[in-house]
């Protein structure tokens, strides 16, 4: 048995969720928090690797190790949360059985991406949304958003060089709102290559700029080729927003 664990991070102060060596990490933080609790190294696995400075309002890991079954589970966030640092809670919590896999088992996650849309900037925004002080038609994103729902080859959408790992992926939807000055942008799918979320963001606002055609967007995506696509957008306008299992977990 393991214990699935429900996260929400700020990422700004951290290298991401994958543990990097002495750099600051939400795996790190989170295994140190579990081994002052528990006396114990445990084995902590994510949902995903999450860039460093992306944010978190639902991330999901397990912990796994030499823990007694009559551990009530469900009590961790309140017996952890003194060790863990206030950027990081643990949501809830639960025994899984030992098939359960954390990462192979999600059917599709969900981002968001955050544009502060004015001239000024918000300093309760700073390093949580991406300031773009022109103008922005979320219809006409919303009119390229559309174009890439569905399964494509995504190469032309992840960082060059960051390995050679299959690029088809499908995206269940796709789409941009407005909330006063912010523009939500929403993307989810069965899985997203290194960087894809914030070069498909990038893409849209270029659209919308007038630096990529509507009408090239379909020969974009299928030359497989990274310059012709969006500039990569700043990672703390990123946030994981859900993640859904092919099972419910909760």
């Amino acid at each position: 048995m393991k214990i699935l664990i429900e996260l929400a991070y700020d990422g700004s102060a951290y290298h991401g969720f994958q543990v990097q060596g002495d750099k600051p990490t939400v795996q790190k933080a989170v295994g140190d928090a579990l081994f002052s609790l528990f006396g114990q190294r445990l084995s902590v696995s994510g949902c995903s690797r999450t860039d460093s400075g992306v944010h978190a309002r639902q991330f999901f890991c397990t912990a796994e190790g030499a823990l007694p079954e009559s551990f009530p589970a469900e009590r961790l966030p309140f017996a952890v949360r003194r060790y863990l640092p206030e950027d990081i809670v643990v949501l809830s919590s639960h025994w899984v059985p030992d098939s359960f896999h954390v990462r192979y088992d999600v059917l599709y996650k969900e981002y968001e991406y955050l544009i502060l849309n004015r001239s000024i900037s918000d300093p309760f925004l700073v390093k949580r949304a991406y300031l773009f002080p022109y103008p922005v038609d979320e219809g006409i994103m919303n009119e390229a958003a559309a174009c890439f729902v569905g399964t494509h080859d995504f190469s032309a959408f992840r960082a060059s060089g960051s390995g050679t790992e299959g690029s088809v992926r499908t995206i269940k939807y796709f789409s941009a709102q407005r909330r006063g000055d912010t523009v939500a942008i929403k993307v989810a799918a069965d899985g997203f290559l290194y960087n894809m979320v914030r070069i498909l963001c990038g893409t849209l606002l270029d659209v919308n700029s007038g630096v990529i055609r509507m009408d090239d967007i379909p020969g974009v995506i299928a030359s497989c080729d990274r310059s012709r696509a969006g500039a990569t957008l700043p990672a703390h306008g990123l946030y994981l927003n859900r993640v859904v299992y092919r099972q419910p977990v909760f």
